[in-house]
């Protein structure tokens, strides 16, 4: 069971075992009581020979139970007078845990995770059949893992093999991220508390990088200010992080991070840290020599306009393409203005109509320097579950949700431009809650307007 730690923060929020029991009942509400849910566990992944990369839990298993150990599997069967929370988890062995780790067992996954029943993983196949009878749906995952599409198909021959005796196997499988998803898009006021504990911990290691960057250093020193801030407040990566300069801050998912540091250049930092699994999402771009050249000054004033206008349209009631336009529309306005592109906006921001005859349809010209949408869900994942679009069309943004807010712009000597503008890559990215009455910006906390990063740098570098 999560418990509340100390941080560079003071004390980091947690989701309540309450607030998973409320959870796992929505899900099976919604399920009905002639369904079944079957959530897997991670397992662990071999990095190179016996080395094990980091233990990352699968969002929805952690979502629903907050059992963060591999190889398990809970099972929820609205309706079951025995209990309808069953999870399938390692054993206690006292041997193995002196080599990995103190181990729940099922008396924990019972006492700690409030499972109504628990069994060893080892009896998952023999007891799944019996746990399946009666239903006709099976919720899972499907054509993630081989091995577990095997297994459920083998519960359900099992049952088959039963038909003599008046056993019905379900007769459907569904994926089970049809309900789930939808369920995790909402965030509840404790998820948004882990949230913005995860976006002010990277908004601090952000400014923190700022302040330290100075010409010669490599990427990866900088990098490792960043990973020192997550550390240090008890959190992980939320995804591999990119630090690139000058022409490396062109490249979207650049992560090499191993590049000299120069004057004159900008740098592109796009990192972040999660809180128990919660993630947040933020991208500052910045010179390194703590000073904007005329060219970077502009388009990095440009792609800071298209974020604010982008932000304004992240209300309730606007669609979720509604940022993404608004920022389109403030890029393509400015990259005229600069003579970067030629033509009426109204025209540019749209993509031509496809051709008859052709295999790959025509982009619109913005698209060699803005080629990304402007944002995504975030919550458990960084790229979060949830669709985008709700029977064709474009989903109503609504209270709750976390959307990331992030245009930019990137110029390389592929470009047929004046070269005063090459390598000039810039990139700006904020977390957007919706809220009742308009958004809140949980990633607030580190600087974006010229004059604040200019100020910042030139302090600290005095």
């Amino acid at each position: 069971m999560s418990t509340t730690v100390s941080s560079a923060s003071g004390h980091a929020p947690v989701i309540s075992p309450a607030e998973r029991r409320q959870r796992r009942a929505r899900l099976m509400s919604a399920l009905g009581e002639r369904a079944v849910a079957v959530v897997r566990a991670s397992g662990h992944r071999i990095r190179n020979r016996d080395a094990e990369y980091a233990f990352r839990q699968d969002s929805d298993f952690l979502y629903l139970t907050g059992f963060n150990e591999a190889d398990a599997v809970a099972v929820l069967l609205p309706g079951r007078p025995e209990g309808e929370f069953v999870l399938f988890c390692l054993d206690k062995n006292p041997a193995m845990e002196r080599w990995t780790g103190i181990r729940a067992g099922v008396e924990g996954a019972q006492a700690q995770y409030g499972a109504d029943q628990a069994f060893p993983v080892s009896e998952l196949d023999r007891r799944m059949p019996e746990l399946l009878k009666g239903r006709d749906e099976v919720h899972c995952h499907l054509g993630i893992s081989p091995e577990h599409d095997r297994q459920v198909i083998g519960w359900l021959n099992t049952l088959r093999q039963q038909a003599r005796s008046g056993v019905n196997p379900p007769s459907r499988l569904v994926l089970l991220e049809r309900l789930l998803h939808e369920q995790r898009l909402i965030k509840s006021e404790a998820e948004i508390a882990m949230m913005q504990h995860a976006a002010t911990t990277s908004a601090r290691a952000h400014t923190r990088a700022m302040a330290s960057c100075r010409p010669g250093q490599l990427e990866y020193e900088i990098e490792a200010v960043l990973l020192g801030e997550f550390r240090c407040d008890g959190m992980e990566p939320a995804y591999t992080s990119i630090v690139g300069g000058g022409e490396n801050a062109c490249i979207l998912h650049y992560v090499t991070n191993r590049s000299v540091l120069k004057a004159g250049e900008l740098l592109l930092i796009d990192a972040a840290g999660e809180h128990d699994g919660y993630a947040s999402d933020i991208t500052r771009t910045f010179p390194v020599n703590g000073r904007f050249s005329p060219e970077q000054r502009v388009l990095y004033q440009l792609v800071l306009d298209a974020q604010k206008a982008a932000i304004a349209a992240a209300i309730p009631g606007n669609h979720w393409n509604q940022p993404h336009e608004a920022a389109v529309r403030v890029l393509v306005s400015g990259l005229v203005a600069l003579g970067l592109l030629q033509g009426e906006v109204d025209e540019l921001v749209r993509d031509p109509e496809p051709v008859a005859g052709e295999d790959k349809p025509q982009e619109a010209a913005y698209r060699q320097f803005y080629m990304h949408r402007t944002g995504h869900w975030l919550g458990l994942d960084v790229h979060d579950v949830g669709d985008y679009k709700v029977n064709g069309a474009w989903r109503t943004l609504e209270p709750g949700m976390v959307l990331t807010v992030e245009p930019g712009l990137y110029v390389s000597p592929a470009d047929n431009v004046d070269p005063r503008w090459w390598n000039i890559g810039i990139r700006i990215e904020d977390d957007v809650l919706i809220t009742a009455d308009g958004n809140r910006v949980l990633t607030a906390g580190v600087v974006k307007e010229i004059a604040a990063i200019e100020a910042l740098m030139q302090a600290d570098a005095a």
